[in-house]
This record gives structure tokens, C-alpha cells and sequence, in this order.
């Protein structure tokens, strides 16, 4: 490899990695805005949903990851100031974990599938499903310790129906910014 393609790929590297970092601070910059509604919610999911439009499936989803293992370690980057392995395993910690899911479920669709505006859309939306139905059996089977179909049909209407519309708005937000964004950006 020559000098030129070594610079090159070493340049790549460091965008790379800022990038990953600057968009992992953003999913935690998110989770700390709460929206005051009938059912409050953060924009924690307009961080996952822009990593994942803007970066890719790949890069995208080790924002997502990062962002889970640095909170998971107990740096406060979780809704409400919070962190630590005790968020993890709470009632909402599936739903957290699943934006991992969320994001290989993004990654495999736009690499099977392209680039195109369309395909993210519905890469974000499969993921975003993935994501509720993960975190509704999450806080079913561990936080209410029984799992059966009453009770998850109860935490759906409580845990993923109220976030349905905001959650659509900011998928459409993510979507908006990334056709913004230059392409030498990303």
C-alpha cells in the first residue's frame, strides 16, 4: 500500500471515529430532552433514528451500542440522568437495548437493499418495530415477571402505543436531517 493510500485510510479512520463519538454524544444529548405530554418522552429515539439515516447501518449501530455500554457502565447518558446496569435491567431496558437490535435490523435491510430514501425509511420502521415488540416482551416478562398474552397486550397500550406518532415524527426529523447533510460529511 502506498504512502498516499496509507494517509488516505488513516484519515478515513479518524472520521470515522469522530464521527461515531460526536453521534454517540447526540443519542445521549437526546435522552436528556424530555417532551411534556400526556405520556412524556425523550428524543432519545431521534438520536438512534439520525446515527442510523446518516452513518449507516454499520457505524450507526456502534453509536447505538457505545451509547448502551458507556450507560451501562453508569455514566449518566440514560433518560433522566441515569446509567448503570439497574436502568438496564428495569422496566425500560428492553426497549433501550432493542435500538440495538433496531440498528443491525437498519444495517441489513440498507445492505441488502441500497441507500435509497425509501429503504431507510422502511429499514427505521422494521427496526422501530423490533424495538417496541423486544421491549414490550422485555417489561412483560421480566418487570411484571409473568408473561402472558393479557399482560402484554396491557403493556402495549401503555409502553408503545402513546410513542407511536411521536416516535414517526422523529423518524421523519432523522430522515429530513440526513438529506440534509452534505455528503462529504458522512
Amino acid at each position: 500500500m502506498s504512502d498516499k493510500a496509507r494517509s488516505h485510510s488513516s484519515k478515513n479512520r479518524i472520521k470515522s471515529i469522530v464521527l461515531v463519538s460526536l453521534f454517540t454524544a447526540m443519542i445521549a444529548v437526546c435522552s436528556f430532552v424530555s417532551v411534556p405530554s400526556a405520556v412524556p418522552f425523550t428524543l432519545q429515539t431521534l438520536g438512534v433514528f439520525t446515527a442510523l439515516a446518516v452513518l449507516g447501518g454499520k457505524r450507526g449501530t456502534i453509536c447505538i451500542a457505545l451509547y448502551v455500554f458507556i450507560g451501562l457502565v453508569g455514566v449518566p447518558v440514560f433518560s433522566g440522568f441515569s446509567g448503570g446496569l439497574g436502568h438496564l435491567s428495569g422496566a425500560t431496558g428492553g426497549f433501550v437495548l432493542g435500538f440495538i437490535i433496531c440498528g443491525f435490523c437498519y444495517w441489513i435491510i440498507t445492505k441488502i437493499f441500497g441507500n435509497k430514501t425509501a429503504v431507510k425509511v422502511i429499514g427505521l420502521l422494521t427496526g422501530l418495530l423490533i424495538c417496541y415488540l423486544f421491549g414490550t416482551i422485555w417489561y412483560t416478562a421480566f418487570y411484571l415477571k409473568a408473561f402472558n398474552p393479557s399482560e402484554f397486550l396491557t403493556t402495549l397500550k401503555v409502553c408503545v402505543l402513546p410513542f407511536i406518532i411521536p416516535d414517526l415524527v422523529k423518524l421523519c426529523v432523522a430522515i429530513i436531517i440526513d438529506r440534509k447533510i452534505p455528503q462529504s460529511v458522512r
